[in-house]
Parts: structure tokens; C-alpha cells; sequence
């Protein structure tokens, strides 16, 4: 992110505000993140063909899987490597 940013406040209804915080990764990533990688998703969407029914279920079931807290951070994967 640019030190020199220019910010500005932009009115959203809450339901909006709910439904971006579901687009979180990590609880204190910025709305200006978010909307950002949002905007990458919809221009890539328009480059790139459409996925499979069965890779977009497994995206679903990751997703799934990493808000439920069950996965294994790159800290435990070099604790059991012994890196």
C-alpha cells in the first residue's frame, strides 16, 4: 500500500458492511483490501474461462475448512519438517 494514499469515507448499509467482512482472510484486513482483491476477482472473472462445479466446491470446502480454524499455519508445517 502507497505511504501517500489519498482516503476517503464512503457510505455502506449494513448488510453490505456484513457481507465484505465475509470476504475477510484475517480479522484487521482493511475494507480497501478487500474491495480490492473483490475487484480482482470480477476483472479476472472476465479474462478467465469458468471454473468446474467440482473446483469451485472444493474452493468452498477450503474456505470452510480455514474459517472452522482447521488448518496447519506455516509455523507448524516447519516445526514438523524441523526447518
Amino acid at each position: 500500500m502507497d505511504a501517500t494514499i489519498d482516503a476517503t469515507t464512503i457510505k455502506l448499509h449494513a448488510k453490505t458492511k456484513h457481507q465484505l467482512d465475509k470476504w475477510r482472510e484475517y480479522r484487521r484486513e482493511s475494507y480497501d483490501d478487500v474491495i480490492q482483491k473483490l475487484v480482482n476477482i470480477a476483472e479476472t472473472a472476465r479474462e478467465e474461462p469458468e471454473l468446474s462445479q467440482e473446483a469451485v466446491e472444493a474452493i468452498e470446502a477450503a474456505r470452510a475448512r480455514m474459517r472452522a480454524g482447521k488448518f496447519v499455519t506455516e509455523a507448524e508445517v516447519r516445526k514438523r519438517l524441523g526447518m
